[in-house]
């Protein structure tokens, strides 16, 4: 998938004149593409247009102009967009009950260490996590996961009869999401050459 250049970015009052339409139309995108996996997780996979709304936001909401500074939201952001066999997401750890936030979110430390898989067919792949996103004491709420997929197995996404899941192994929290053909369709896209 093609990564996001600064010719792609609209100026903030450009932007602003587009947002409403261009908004709705990411919302229903991202509801196309996001998972839950019990309780306290939703995983989003990226796309192109997921990440750009997300630069424009950060420049209107951060009153962003500088090119340099537009750069770097693009240079950290690109990240999200998945290369050549890949797939990319945005893991939220999700905690309703405010007084429990911290407990909640140290039982989830250790959560990048072989954790999260991609289940396609028989093949069980292993999530590759920003590691800058977690310590050994901390984990954020937001993880930010790639998970390569090879092209032998591709084609089992586009098999309705194929089980194609989710496991989180974590020993804290382990849940299955079974991936629906909704969000398949999406993932088909995305690993288009």
């Amino acid at each position: 998938m093609k990564k996001l250049e600064l010719s792609d970015i609209l100026d903030i009052a450009q932007y602003e004149r587009i947002r409403h339409d261009f908004r709705k139309e990411v919302m229903e995108l991202k509801s196309r593409r996001r998972l839950s996996i019990g309780e306290n997780m939703t995983m989003l996979f990226e796309c192109r247009k997921t990440v750009l709304f997300q630069i424009q936001e950060m420049m209107r909401v951060e009153r962003i102009v500088d090119e340099r500074a537009i750069q770097r939201e693009i240079d950290t952001y690109n990240q999200l967009i998945p290369g050549k066999n890949e797939l990319s997401a945005t893991l939220f750890i999700e905690v309703s009950d405010t007084t429990k936030i911290r407990e909640v979110m140290d039982s989830f430390i250790g959560l990048p260490q072989h954790c999260v898989y991609f289940h396609i067919g028989g093949e069980q792949i292993e999530a590759r996590f920003d590691l800058e996103q977690s310590t050994e004491t901390r984990v954020s709420a937001v993880q930010y996961i790639t998970f390569s997929i090879p092209t032998t197995i591709q084609s089992e996404l586009r098999r309705n009869e194929a089980v194609v899941e989710i496991n989180v192994t974590h020993p804290n929290y382990v849940h299955t999401a079974v991936i629906p053909v909704g969000i398949r369709e999406e993932l088909v896209k995305d690993l288009l050459p």
